[in-house]
């Protein structure tokens, strides 16, 4: 099942068990996706955006709310926090399981391996494989500092 297949049926199965929150932040996920949709179509993509693009979107979405969950305790707005950290268990089950630790660490081996990586400069290549062949499934700015320490070293 595609994703947008995925969103889809999420959205009707939470409107059916009045999830209101679920409800709310699957719309937010397909109006992100349709602006993407719009923005791929003008620049020759006819399908709209891949999914490894979604997942990338996602991501990013992620990333907002852990921004704005900061800010809000900050603010001490533990409401609007609660509300933030809901969204974000909603968004991610729509992301394959994440590669950590010694998972993650495997890999980054075997790309540098693969690649022929071997000082910084090559970073790039490790950091584009990531990100094609991983989307979703690796945070790219923690992973970033882990690849830098392996091609120093």
């Amino acid at each position: 099942m595609s994703k947008r297949q995925e969103f889809n049926t999420a959205l009707k199965e939470s409107m059916k068990n009045k999830d209101m929150t679920a409800v709310s932040t699957i719309r937010l996920i397909l109006a992100a996706l349709k602006d993407r949709d719009v923005a791929a179509r003008t620049s020759g993509q006819s399908e709209g955006v891949n999914e490894t693009e979604i997942l990338a979107m996602l991501q990013s979405m992620l990333k907002q709310r852990a921004e704005s969950i900061c800010i809000y305790e900050k603010s001490d707005r533990q409401d609007l926090a609660d509300r933030e950290h809901a969204e974000v268990k909603v968004i991610k089950k729509f992301l394959p399981e994440p590669l950590e630790g010694a998972e993650l660490e495997k890999v980054i081996d075997d790309l540098i391996a693969s690649t022929g990586a071997q000082s910084i400069k090559d970073m790039g290549k490790i950091m584009g494989a990531l990100k094609t062949d991983y989307a979703g499934r690796v945070d790219m700015s923690a992973t970033g500092a882990l690849v830098r320490s392996k091609l120093s070293a």
